[in-house]
This record gives C-alpha cells, sequence and structure tokens, in this order.
C-alpha cells in the first residue's frame, strides 16, 4: 500500500453477518473514514469485503455492493473468507453451521463481479477491482500488472519488508517470515537477531512457474514462447503434466490452448487461481486442493 492509499476494511455491511463474526461497523462510520481520507489527500481509497461469511447470502450481499458502490471507491477488493478455526481463536466463536455453501459462494462472487462491472470497475482479476482510470486499471491496459503474496500492484520485483509478528517479507528470490507470537518475536529482537521464524529461497523451477502463474493472473495470457526464450525450456516436454490438465479445462471453456498461447477465456476469469494453481508443483501431489469449491 502506497502513502496515497487508503485501505478501508468493511468485510459486509449487513447486520446479522456482522453480529455473527462479533465485528459491528456501521455505513455512516465507513463514509465519514473515507470522506476523511479524501479531504486528507489521499489520491486513492480502497475497500476490502469478505464473502463466505456466516449468515451471508446474495440477497443480503447485494445490498452490501449497492451501498459500497454508493461510497464511490477507486478500489475494491473481495476476499474469499477461509475458516482455520484452530489458527484463529476468534473464529471458534463462528458457527460453522451458518457458513454459506462452495455454490453459495460462488454464486455470491458472481454476483459481486457482475454487479461491480455494471458500476462501471475493471475487473482486474481474482479478487481485485479498480475504477478504468486508477493506475492498476491503467498498468493492466499497458500490460506492467505484477502480483505478489499480498495482492495486486504496480511495482514489479520490489523487496517487501516484513516488521511485526507473523509478517512476510520477499528479498531477491526468496521469502521469510517472522516468530508468530509476540514473546517469540520480542526475544529475537532482544538478542539482536531478526525475528525470522522461516525461509525459502525459490529455485529456478520456483522462478519459471512463478512467472507464468504471474502471467495468467494479471494479463490472463501467457506466451509459450516467450517462457521458453525466458528460461530456455521446452514448454510442452517440460509441462505436460500441467497442459494435460489444462486440455480438460478447456473442454469447460475455461481456457484456449494453441501453439503459441495459453488464454484464459471470459468465463474462466473468476477461477484463473484454479488455473494458476495447475502449475504450482508444491499442490499438484495433493489434487483435492485443485478444486474450484476449495478456493470460491
Amino acid at each position: 500500500m502506497s502513502s496515497c492509499e487508503r485501505k478501508v476494511g468493511v468485510q459486509d455491511f449487513d447486520p446479522d453477518v456482522q453480529r455473527a463474526v462479533n465485528r459491528i461497523q456501521t455505513l455512516e462510520e465507513t463514509r465519514d473514514v473515507i470522506d476523511a481520507a479524501r479531504a486528507t489527500g489521499f489520491k486513492s481509497v480502497s475497500v476490502d469485503l469478505i464473502y463466505g461469511l456466516p449468515k451471508q447470502n446474495v440477497i443480503s450481499f447485494n445490498r452490501t455492493l449497492e451501498q459500497v458502490i454508493d461510497l464511490k471507491p477507486d478500489r475494491l477488493s473481495i476476499y474469499n473468507y477461509a475458516h482455520l478455526p484452530g489458527l484463529f481463536k476468534p473464529q471458534r466463536r463462528i458457527a460453522e453451521a451458518e457458513l454459506p455453501s462452495a455454490d453459495a459462494k460462488l454464486q455470491i462472487l458472481s454476483l459481486a463481479i457482475r454487479r461491480l462491472q455494471e458500476a462501471g470497475f475493471v475487473y482486474i482479476g481474482m479478487d481485485h477491482f479498480a475504477r478504468p482510470d486508477d493506475e492498476l486499471a491503467v498498468a493492466q491496459r499497458q500490460g506492467r500488472l505484477h502480483r505478489n503474496f499480498q495482492g495486486y500492484s504496480t511495482y514489479a520485483e520490489c523487496d517487501l519488508l516484513a516488521f511485526g509478528v507473523s509478517a512476510i517479507g520477499k528479498v531477491g528470490p526468496s521469502y521469510s517470515q517472522n516468530f508468530r507470537t509476540l514473546e517469540e518475536y520480542y526475544d529475537a529482537l532482544d538478542q539482536d537477531v531478526l525475528p525470522v521464524m522461516r525461509g525459502l529461497e525459490l529455485t529456478q523451477d520456483d522462478l519459471l512457474r512463478r512467472s507464468i502463474i504471474q502471467a495468467l493472473m494479471c494479463h490472463f495470457e501467457l506466451s509459450i514462447e516467450g517462457i521458453e526464450v525466458a528460461h530456455l525450456i521446452d514448454f510442452r516436454s517440460y509441462f505436460a503434466p500441467e497442459l494435460a490438465d489444462l486440455r480438460e479445462m478447456e473442454k469447460a471453456e475455461l481456457v484456449r490452448v494453441d501453439d503459441q498461447w495459453i488464454t484464459v477465456l471470459p468465463r474462466g476469469r473468476m477461477l484463473v487461481r484454479v488455473i494458476a494453481m495447475l502449475f504450482d508443483r508444491y499442490l499438484r501431489s495433493d489434487r483435492d486442493r485443485v478444486r474450484y469449491s476449495k478456493v470460491i
């Protein structure tokens, strides 16, 4: 997030949903924050929503979308709720029986994409939307859009420094994560060492696959020849299993594969995360994770 952008977390304006997640935030309070941000000089205001929360449905989320559109944000993100009560203690208060089904979540996401596009937002991809004159939309049109583990960005290959508990950093071809508890975090600082819990140095295969995933998620197309030239591989032999899986998606009219390009079709854009996951070798050993019901 740049110093010129103000992000406002909303999740959902429906009172029943807010009570179910123990997070009360009125439309008026949110409007005041956005108005103050604009008055202060922030050039971009972004609103975050979450789908998949307890007691959500298509009708209630449609009302939230109407209210958010009326706030006129420059950017909007709609994230999938991940219910992990084993990791996050506050989620244990949420009744799992009240969570929407995978099909209901897909309907909510489909509704959001349609309503926001009708309101003039550009569907950047996956979970991001922006006004046509926003720098994200401009970068996508110009082929400069980038995505890191925090979301879409106009800054390619920048180092990201991690500050705070559980924060993730990226420096060069490596990732690192800080300790998850305050005790471990401050104990490391007291010993004058970086509070890093774990790290990963990317291999050449990791870098190759990252470039493919980047292209699909940011631009919805991939030049096979471009990858071959940049990484000195024969694409069809290197990715034979992935291409076989893509053929199945091609039958479902999610993608088109020819001699030179892999193109995500309009029907597949909503599931571009699933398409990109085919090229993640860390997930390929567990095929059950490469299903839309696990992603939506």
